[in-house]
Formats: structure tokens, C-alpha cells, sequence
């Protein structure tokens, strides 16, 4: 059983990429019939796996904990990211093994890999649950500005929006075996996340300034700032593919390794910065967690950004179903699925997730609850476990140090954040249009009845 265990780990890691994405950049060489790539093409797919769906709640993450802070711990995520994804391949190292699932099988043994199986198959799990969410919110506005299509039109309702799109294009794209016949799936995405950030940035400097901040709209810390760190570890685990895109190098050390991962955290974490606060900037205490559901339906430049993001949504949502279906393969089917087994996995992992989406909406606690019980683990807890069971090293000492730290705060930031998010559940102001949409001029300030009408919305944030 081990042997099946650790073949079915090893063939997940070649197979499984992250949820963000497949590398965008073909390999540069075939070297022994093994692929490799340069170091500058293997950051640049490193960079797509980071960037991708995540960044459009890191505005609301901001909202949580406050600009000053949270833009401290957003870095700081990034560190911790950028240090665990090395630590991985160090593990990996000591340890002899070339995936993330051998990792853990050879350190915790069986009962680890079910672990890990578990948090990889929820954290794309509920990312699809996301992704359906989000579907509903961006394309029924898009198709409010189609001529005769109003509030009251069937394209405007988001079930059936959700429903529409499952079958004619998520399913189907789903149900491909091979992951390669979704290649060009990652360029798509990353073309679309920068027309996304161009349109926050425009209308942070055209529409922000007409926005009346709301109070304490720049204070330093906020006492809901553990659940933003869920949202900020959403958006920036990559862990899946650090083994793959290791082993494509066409040299393979960690000084390398390291190189890689401080050039593409660091700049995807530039990006993340830059989308987070001039999403805030411009919304406030207002913003929510898809930040263009804070835009003005009427807002064309806004719609051309949600049709982006939209289809961005609708692409990669396959990617994610590949992962899970992945999992539930290698951990009950020896890592092989028939037609029938094929078809009848990926018809209930989508089901579930569609019937999950139709049945909530609320986008700002499906990243905080996807944060902090999957990729938490996943980036803080789980390398630094693996690491420092494999180290010859005594605990907080030497080299040590920095994962035990790590460590705890993985387990820190797990339990408050799920108690936090049980106990204190964030309002979502969904498919309503915000206060400043209803007045003829932006430039005038609210009334303290339209200011009312929102005061569920704002009140967690102020």
C-alpha cells in the first residue's frame, strides 16, 4: 500500500499543477528526454502560478486589517511564502523524495499524506465554489448593459447565470483527461489579470476621489486582521507546483531555487501591493470582497474589467477540478480512473460545487474560510513540520529557528482565523448597488439615508 501511496504522490506532482495556472512559457530544452528550462522562464511560470484569481480579494483583505497593517503582514505573507517554497526543496533534499506529497509520506507517513490529500483537495474545492460565485456577480452585470436586459432579466439572475456557465463551458472544459488541452488557458488568464489591474488603477485615480472615505478609512490595525491574512494566503499559495518547476530547471541547486523564488514572490508580490491599495484607496470600508461588486453597474470601463475577469474565472476553473479530481483519484483509485469513474468524479465535484454556489454568495467569507483552513497549512504549517522533523538540529536553534516561528504562527493564524470567521461572520452587501452609484454626480457626498442603507456593510470595517 505505501508503494501505491508514494507512486500515486509522485505521479500527482508531475501531473498536478497549481490551481492559478500551467506554465505559461514553453521549455527552453529537452535534455536526456527530461524538459527543462531556463531560470528565467521557470520564474516567469513560477510568477503565473502566484498571480491569478486570489488578487481580487486582497482589497478586502486590506479592509479587514487596515491599510498600515495590512500591508506589513501582506509582505510578511509573501516572506513566508518565498522562505517555505525553499524550504520545501530543502526538505525534499534531506529527505530524498521530488514531490510535495513524498515529502510528507516519507516524514509523517501515512496518516501526513492523508492530510495533505485532504487540504489539496479543499483548497481548490472551495476555490471553485469561489469561482462560481464570482461568475454570478461579474457576468449578470456585464449583461445588464446589453440592450433590454435589465434587473428583472433572466440573464441578470445569477443562478441561472451559474448554471448556464457550468454546463456550456466549465463542465465540459473539466472533463478533459490531459491538462495540456487546457495549454494556453494560463496565458489567457495572466493577459486578463493585467487588463484588471489597469482598470482598478484607472478608476482609483478617476472614481476614488469622488468616494468619501469612510471613518477611520486609514487607521493602522484593525481586530479582524487574522482573517486578512487568510485571504492574503489564498492568493499567494503556489506550493503545488514548487517540486515541478524545480525539477524543469536546467540546473538544479538551491542557490538556483533560490533565485527563482525571490525574483517571482517578489514580484508578484509588487503586483499583489499595487492592486490591494489602489482597490482600498478607492473604496474604503465600502470594499468588498470581489471588488467589482463596488463599481457602478454602469460603469462601461468597470464591465470591461469584470468580463475579463469573468472569463478568467470561467478558464481556470477546470484547472482546479483537474486538482481535485486528482486527489480523490490517487487516494481512492490507485491513481487511475476508467471512462466511466472519469466522467462520474468530475460530474460530483462539480455538482457539489455549483450546488455550494448557487446556495451562498458571499464572496469575502469563501476566501477568508479557504485561507485559513487550506492554504495556511499548506504555506505555513506543513514545510516547516517536514523541515524540521527531517533537521538533525534541535528546535529553535541554528537554522531552526525561523521555521519553529513559522510554525507557530501557521497554527496561530489556522485556529483564531476559523473561530474568528465561525463567530464572526462578515456582511456582504451582494448585487447591491453602493450609495454613490444612486446619485447623478459622484462628486456629492452621500446623504445620512444612503449612508444608512450601507451601514451593515461598514460597520465590521470601521
Amino acid at each position: 500500500m505505501s508503494t501505491s501511496i508514494q507512486e500515486s504522490g509522485d505521479r500527482e506532482a508531475q501531473q498536478i499543477e497549481n490551481g492559478e495556472g500551467k506554465p505559461l512559457l514553453a521549455s527552453q530544452k529537452v535534455v536526456g528526454g527530461k524538459v527543462t528550462s531556463s531560470m528565467i522562464s521557470a520564474s516567469f511560470n513560477f510568477i503565473n502560478s502566484i498571480i491569478g484569481s486570489g488578487i481580487i480579494g486582497l482589497p478586502y483583505s486590506l479592509n479587514q486589517s487596515g491599510l498600515p497593517l495590512g500591508l506589513f503582514l501582506l509582505v510578511l505573507v509573501a516572506f513566508i511564502t518565498d522562505y517555505s517554497i525553499i524550504l520545501l526543496i530543502r526538505g525534499g533534499n534531506l529527505s530524498g523524495t521530488n514531490s510535495y506529497q513524498s515529502l510528507v509520506r516519507s516524514t509523517f507517513g501515512i496518516t501526513g499524506f492523508l492530510v495533505l490529500s485532504l487540504l489539496q483537495f479543499l483548497y481548490p474545492f472551495i476555490a471553485m465554489i469561489s469561482y462560481n460565485i464570482i461568475t454570478g456577480d461579474t457576468l449578470t452585470k456585464v449583461f445588464q448593459r446589453l440592450p433590454g436586459v435589465g434587473p428583472g432579466h433572466i440573464l441578470a439572475e445569477r443562478h441561472f447565470v451559474i448554471a448556464v456557465s457550468t454546463i456550456l463551458f466549465t463542465l465540459p472544459l473539466s472533463l478533459f483527461r490531459n491538462i495540456s488541452n487546457l495549454g494556453k488557458v494560463s496565458l489567457l488568464s495572466m493577459v486578463l489579470t493585467v487588463f484588471i489591474l489597469i482598470t482598478v488603477i484607472i478608476r482609483a485615480a478617476t472614481l476614488g476621489p469622488h468616494i468619501p472615505p469612510t471613518e477611520n478609512a486609514w487607521v493602522f490595525a484593525r481586530w479582524n486582521a487574522i482573517q486578512a491574512v487568510g485571504v492574503m494566503s489564498f492568493a499567494f499559495i503556489c506550493h503545488h507546483n514548487s517540486f515541478m518547476i524545480y525539477g524543469s530547471l536546467k540546473e538544479q541547486s538551491l542557490s538556483n531555487w533560490s533565485r527563482v523564488t525571490h525574483m517571482s514572490v517578489g514580484s508578484a508580490m509588487i503586483v499583489s501591493i499595487l492592486f490591494a491599495v489602489t482597490g482600498y484607496a478607492t473604496f474604503t470600508g465600502y470594499t468588498q470582497g470581489d471588488i467589482f461588486e463596488n463599481y457602478c453597474g454602469n460603469d462601461d470601463l468597470a464591465t470591461f474589467g469584470r468580463f475579463c475577469f469573468g472569463i478568467s474565472i470561467i478558464t481556470t476553473f477546470p484547472l482546479e477540478c483537474f486538482v481535485t479530481r486528482e486527489v480523490v483519484s490517487n487516494v481512492f483509485f490507485k491513481g487511475s480512473l476508467n471512462n466511466h469513474a472519469h466522467v462520474a468524479v468530475t460530474l460530483l465535484i462539480v455538482a457539489a460545487c455549483t450546488a455550494l454556489s448557487l446556495a451562498y454568495d458571499c464572496l469575502g467569507m469563501v476566501l477568508v474560510l479557504n485561507g485559513v483552513v487550506s492554504a495556511t497549512p499548506l504555506i505555513f504549517i506543513i514545510p516547516s513540520a517536514c523541515y524540521l522533523k527531517l533537521s538533525t538540529e534541535r528546535w529553535f536553534q541554528g537554522e531552526n529557528r525561523i521555521p519553529c516561528l513559522i510554525l507557530i504562527a501557521g497554527v496561530f493564524v489556522m485556529t483564531t482565523g476559523l473561530i474568528m470567521a465561525v463567530m464572526f461572520p462578515q456582511d456582504c452587501s451582494h448585487g447591491a448597488e453602493m450609495f454613490y452609484c444612486a446619485t447623478s454626480n459622484l462628486s456629492i457626498s452621500p446623504t445620512p439615508l444612503t449612508e444608512l442603507l450601507f451601514q451593515n456593510s461598514t460597520q465590521n470595517s470601521r
